[in-house]
């Protein structure tokens, strides 16, 4: 298939299908109150659709969807690779519909089409291959007992999951909280982010499509502290599958305190540092590796390297190489012309947010190094230019605070010790990455740097078996990994007396 064109994809965006309704039952509804609110194109402020607004009475109509499938175990107790094959085949759809999906998404929270084709689309299908493929490698065990005794261990599906999602990375978000929750035979109600919600509609009706009993995927649309807060309230909810902000993120585990002490995983973004040290083996490598890490997706991105720390010696080197590359590389435009690497932020007040960072930085002193042109960025979208700053302290708050936006902090260091004790000096700790040509270091700066991802001479690399999550306040959960789908069940242990 040829790739499309801007005009071509300006054309799909005009015939796009939007679905505006939660999927519950393996049908759509309308909000059961009527109400609805805004989905907003980015690139221009345009309203893309009227979305229903779920409330607590729609959650509970999902979880009650969910909870019987669950009972019932027609999805539950469904023979393992018979599950397999749903999923495969659920991963086959979201192929065949890549096109539908990348749209979706770009016009919901503005990534690149290009981004989305390359990247978010073939990963999300890749997660449901992946979870698909570990549903018959879960085992349970049989402990060594005396001679009269049976002792065994089994693993069970917690019950219903409810999977809340952040706008950023709508579609893979969504695969991956609900692939390792459904591979484990739970039943799910997602629920995407307010200003997202348009691909999740289309995954569920896959599901169904692909082979999987109604009610055991449901979606309901809503604003966070409405919707959200209901699913994480809800009393027959076991778990809650979470990625977003600390604040909301530490309001996921008093919820869970208030109701029925259900589960709760947590990913809760980032500050992440890029340590270049004077060792580094290819700086030119390095620099766009850091330019990557920090402009990619628009800087909407938990594990952004936006703290760059970079030794004395080769700063101002290396400063010059990060400059040439980023304003080679990125440059903000239409986000469904495939040319454009750099979309617009998601919302208006985010756009906002971020340019108060940059105007924060002004006022303490960093020294704005680089500020890139906007580009072709459409009128009234809401685009924010690649920045980044020098001469920034660890005590400023562009050095301590996630923007969530493209913008960079330069932090100079004299030695590996002062870099490591910058780099953990964060109520965060997801990623962090090292570029040095020497082993021994390479690997006890991994060992000392407080995160959960640690990238040596690269950044942002990893397949499906690489457990994605942080320490402290970046949340307490994994996904992406086998440990994800273990964590979606509970063991039982089982005593037979054969006396």
């Amino acid at each position: 298939m040829h790739p499309l064109t801007f005009a071509q994809w300006k054309e799909r965006a005009a015939q796009a299908k939007i679905r505006t309704r939660h999927y519950i039952d393996g049908e759509f509804r309308d909000a059961i109150g009527g109400g609805v609110f805004s989905v907003v194109n980015p690139a221009d402020g345009s309203v893309l659709a009227k979305v229903g607004k779920g409330g607590a009475d729609d959650i509970d109509v999902a979880v009650a969807s969910a909870r019987k499938t669950f009972k019932d175990g027609v999805w539950s107790r469904m023979d393992p690779r018979d599950r397999m094959d749903v999923l495969y085949r659920l991963a086959g759809l979201i192929e065949r519909d890549a096109e539908e999906f990348a749209l979706l998404d770009t016009l919901c929270m503005g990534k690149p089409i290009s981004d989305m084709l390359a990247g978010d689309v073939p990963f999300s299908q890749l997660t449901f291959q992946f979870f698909a493929e570990c549903i018959d490698k879960m085992t349970g065990h049989l402990t060594n007992t005396d001679a009269n005794s049976l002792h065994y261990i089994s693993r069970e599906p917690l019950g219903v999951v409810g999977c809340i999602v952040p706008w950023n990375y709508p579609l893979m978000m969504a695969a991956w909280k609900v692939a390792p929750a459904l591979a484990a035979g739970n039943s799910v109600v997602l629920k995407p982010a307010e200003q997202s919600p348009l691909s999740a509609l289309l995954l569920a009706e896959l599901f169904v499509e692909a082979g999987g009993p109604p009610g055991v995927f449901n979606v309901v649309n809503g604003l966070g502290e409405e919707a959200g807060k209901a699913l994480a309230l809800h009393r027959d909810v076991d778990k809650i599958s979470f990625t977003g902000s600390v604040e909301v993120g530490k309001l996921m585990l008093i919820y869970a305190g208030q109701s029925n002490m259900k589960r709760v995983s947590t990913e809760c973004g980032g500050k992440s540092p890029q340590i270049i040290l004077a060792d580094a083996v290819d700086l030119d490598v390095a620099a766009e590796y850091v330019v990557n890490g920090i402009f990619a997706n628009q800087g909407e991105v938990c594990s952004a390297g936006s703290r760059i720390l970079v030794q004395s010696s080769i700063h101002d080197d290396f400063l010059a190489r990060v400059l040439d590359k980023a304003s080679n590389a990125f440059a903000p435009g239409h986000p469904l012309d495939p040319a454009t690497t750099m979309g617009p932020l998601v919302t208006r007040e985010q756009r906002e947010r971020v340019l108060g960072y940059v105007a924060h930085g002004r006022e303490e002193g960093a020294t704005l190094a680089y500020e890139g042109s906007l580009g072709s960025a459409v009128e009234g979208g809401f685009y924010v230019a690649p920045t980044l700053f020098t001469e920034v302290r660890p005590a400023m708050r562009i050095a301590r605070e996630e923007i969530f936006g493209p913008v960079a902090a330069v932090m100079s260091f004299e030695t590996p010790d002062e870099a490591i004790r910058i780099a953990n000096d964060s109520i965060y700790g997801l990623a962090a990455s090292v570029w040095t040509g020497s082993l021994s270091r390479a690997h006890r700066m991994a060992r000392d740097i407080e995160a959960g991802m640690i990238w040596v001479n690269c950044y942002d690399h990893g397949d499906m078996t690489q457990p994605w999550g942080g320490y402290k306040q970046s949340g307490n959960g994994r996904d992406k990994c086998f440990e994800a789908l273990l964590a979606h069940t509970q063991t039982k242990s089982v005593w037979v007396h054969l006396g």
